[in-house]
């Protein structure tokens, strides 16, 4: 369990109160409040921290008398490398308050991040750190240094590797954060290769050998169904070592096209989606504008499985349960409204281009 000094715990309740201008007390392992912003309560036992530890789960108080030591507040527990290791309280109604909870976590887990480098400052976790970074931003690196790293988890220079990209979801519920951030590492652990390093705010970059790739790919695709809507991930191609800089831009291109339906993107089997994980949230929006930005909900519905049904109208027609010149009426209308005809496939595909990008907006 890491050692933390109070100095460490001060440095986080004040950082943490800067932002959000409420009390903020540190619990340890016993219950005790071992760091706060209201020097008083320092020493004091604090009941539903202690719970807080003991269970793993949020507390909210409402009424001061309710528990001993505890005024009205939002208590978490705070995990890190695997363990709690302390709750963190913020005082106040748990209403007004609760929107802190994230920044509390994300703001301790930087700090903690920040000490455990500066002590592993020449350790094994800085070196990963370091090398990934230098490998995805194509920086130049001693390949000696570089083969000598790999050696030690018995990976060579010579054999192909790819990159992954884990973004957990921005409306994920933030008070359990660090209990996903767990989830994903202990997953990793899993894999022999996997070489992996936190971008903040909340990607997860990740390296393996394409050997891994093939053989953990049915446990990655379970690892993304048990997260849906909770976490995206882009898995790049197939390149050698020191050219996965191309292999984490294609798998950012995979992340970016990822939807809360189908979370786990492959490059490899991207086509359109490469150029619609391009182009940026502003020209998305005016080609939209141009094209599907005026039709009816059920206009996109029906657009979506015309389209995904090769342009059948028996098919759609049979899908919708609706006659066949219903369908034709529908896509009549919706060339009057778009200037596009939607049986016309040079003007299809302009439609279609229109809804996958409107599909990628929605879902950021």
């Amino acid at each position: 369990m890491i050692n933390l000094s109070q100095k460490t715990a001060t440095k986080i309740v004040d950082a943490v109160k800067d932002v959000c201008g409420r009390n903020i007390n540190f619990i340890n392992m016993d219950g005790f409040i071992f760091a706060s912003t209201d020097e008083s309560r320092i020493g004091e036992f604090h009941e539903i921290g202690k719970k807080v530890i003991d269970t793993k789960e949020i507390i909210e108080v409402y009424d001061e008398s309710s528990y001993h030591g505890t005024k009205p507040g939002v208590n978490i527990p705070f995990i890190y490398n695997n363990e709690v290791i302390a709750a963190i309280g913020i005082s106040g109604m748990p209403d007004d308050v609760r929107q802190f909870a994230v920044l509390a976590q994300k703001i301790t887990l930087l700090i903690l991040r920040e000490q455990e480098i500066d002590s592993l400052k020449f350790g094994y976790q800085n070196q990963m750190r370091s090398i990934i970074y230098a490998l995805l931003e194509n920086k130049s690196m001693n390949q000696d240094y570089l083969g000598e790293f790999l050696g030690k988890r018995n990976l060579s220079l010579t054999q192909s590797y790819r990159t992954i990209v884990i973004k957990v979801n921005s409306r994920y519920n933030p008070s359990n954060l660090s209990l996903m951030e767990n989830e994903v590492r202990q997953f990793l652990k899993s894999i022999p290769s996997a070489m992996y390093t936190f971008n903040f705010p909340n990607e997860y970059w990740v390296i393996i050998t394409d050997q891994d790739y093939l053989e953990y790919n049915h446990y990655l695709q379970n690892f993304a169904n048990h997260f849906i809507r909770i976490l995206s991930i882009g898995v790049g191609n197939k390149e050698s070592i020191n050219r996965q800089y191309l292999s984490y831009m294609n798998a950012s291109i995979a992340v970016n096209v990822a939807s809360d339906v189908d979370n786990l993107v492959m490059y490899d089997q991207l086509t359109l989606e490469i150029i619609t994980g391009n182009i940026s949230e502003t020209i998305s929006n005016m080609y939209i504008d141009k094209t599907v930005a005026g039709l009816k909900k059920e206009d996109i519905e029906l657009l979506k499985i015309y389209f995904e049904h090769n342009m059948s109208l028996k098919e759609t027609s049979e899908l919708l349960f609706v006659h066949k010149n219903t369908v034709q009426y529908q896509l009549k209308r919706i060339e009057e409204e778009t200037g596009y005809d939607p049986r016309k496939f040079n003007e299809a595909v302009i439609l279609y281009l229109g809804i996958k990008l409107m599909t990628k907006i929605q879902s950021l």
